[in-house]
């Protein structure tokens, strides 16, 4: 069956991350948390675990359950990335564009997928100069759910008028990716060894693929 749309994921994945994740983390931590009493390194560990899916609920997790307090970290962490990416801190994956260029010459659409929220991700879309690069972009708001749950692949085929789920290609450097592709029933679920998580954490998540690189994906979905 021809792939008529790419849902690929930002960070990790078309965008190099560099840490900067993290780094927002533990800012945005440090602000609802001043005296310390949440342990940084415990912090890191399940930011880690929990890559690639929505900011908002990672931090009510992290945070015992308390949605105002999460609220809050959520907004000092968009904050901080916010600050990083005025800085020039973030970059395309080398390759990354022209993939998606190629991915669009070839007939398939391409939609961009975050656990970031929108105003970051249309910053960070801005400085990258992708703004007529990408069919479509959404974060965990514009579907309901973010990853690991198939909302975002979904209504990304919803709102692209793509007949068959299996004509849907997700590509993603974390667990949540692909366990988000596999539950919407795409029909390749790629993992890639450029973000978060290694290669024997994206073996042991469900996929058709492993890449080392987005700029692999083409070569598979074109030929």
């Amino acid at each position: 069956m021809r792939i008529r749309l790419a849902a690929l994921d930002m960070a990790g994945t078309t965008v190099v991350d560099d840490g900067i994740v993290e780094r927002a983390f533990l800012e945005a931590i440090a602000a609802v948390d001043p005296a310390g009493s949440i342990e940084r390194s415990e912090v890191l560990q399940f930011v880690r675990r929990t890559m690639g899916q929505a900011k908002i609920a990672v931090f009510t997790e992290l945070l015992g359950g308390d949605r105002a307090l999460a609220a809050r970290a959520n907004l000092a962490f968009e904050r901080a990335y916010g600050e990083a990416v005025d800085r020039g801190e973030i970059r395309p994956i080398p390759g990354a564009p022209g993939a998606i260029q190629a991915l669009r010459e070839g007939g398939v659409r391409v939609c961009l997928t975050t656990g970031f929220a929108p105003p970051t991700r249309e910053r960070i879309i801005a400085a990258l100069g992708w703004s007529h690069t990408v069919d479509l972009a959404l974060s965990p708001g514009d579907a309901g759910r973010g990853r690991p749950w198939p909302d975002m692949i979904l209504t990304a085929v919803l709102r692209l008028e793509i007949d068959d789920v299996r004509e849907v290609a997700v590509a993603g450097d974390t667990v949540s990716d692909l366990v988000a592709g596999w539950r919407a029933g795409a029909g390749i679920v790629a993992g890639v060894l450029t973000g978060a998580h290694g290669r024997a954490e994206l073996e042991a998540a469900p996929h058709t693929h492993l890449l080392e690189s987005v700029t692999e994906l083409p070569g598979l979905v074109l030929a």
